[in-house]
């Protein structure tokens, strides 16, 4: 049986060189990223729409890696879509409903998803209070993973490659072996 296909979904402002989905979306096997029109003003209609597009590339079921806003999106699908989804690692989300620029995804969804989810928040995220993720990770029937300190879980709080967030993703059934490039092979 073949692995599903890996989706990185960032959030606002996409995710730059050094972020952990940039990183793995170069590391990893059978990987599709989703490409926003509008990084810096982002609309939910739109967001999802490239989110469901991204979906239907993929021949067979998905696991989808999001970050922040992306998360967010990720709930906001259409039924038709999620069942196409074999799990979901939903890093740091962020809270819509205190972020002005992301007012467009309120109100989040707060029902259970219709497959395995972990949820991964930080106590110190400047983004989203980690109370506020727990109540996510409950309504979403997600698993919680509460880290101490580690900010957004990003670049600028010292994620590059975040092996654990890599072992969460192999959990949830992708293939996370490096790709071999002729030159590590030599």
């Amino acid at each position: 049986m073949s692995s599903p296909t890996v989706i990185i979904v960032p959030g606002w402002r996409n995710s730059g060189p050094g972020h952990w989905q940039s990183l793995w979306t170069d590391r990893l096997t059978n990987v599709l990223r989703v490409e926003q029109d509008d990084w810096i003003s982002p609309l939910k209609r739109a967001w999802v729409s490239r989110l469901t597009e991204t979906i239907e590339l993929a021949s067979g079921p998905v696991v989808i890696v999001a970050h922040s806003l992306g998360c967010i999106a990720t709930t906001h699908l259409p039924p038709e879509t999620a069942d196409r989804i074999q799990g979901a690692l939903l890093v740091a989300p962020a809270d819509p409903e205190r972020r002005g620029v992301f007012v467009d995804f309120a109100p989040v969804p707060y029902q259970a998803l219709p497959y395995r989810s972990v949820l991964v928040a930080s106590s110190n995220d400047p983004y989203c209070p980690v109370r506020l993720a727990g109540a996510y990770a409950r309504a979403w029937g997600s698993e919680f993973v509460r880290l101490n300190e580690a900010g957004h879980i990003n670049v600028d709080s010292g994620h590059g490659e975040w092996p654990l967030g890599l072992a969460l993703l192999q959990s949830l059934g992708a293939d996370v072996a490096p790709v071999v490039s002729a030159e590590s092979a030599v």
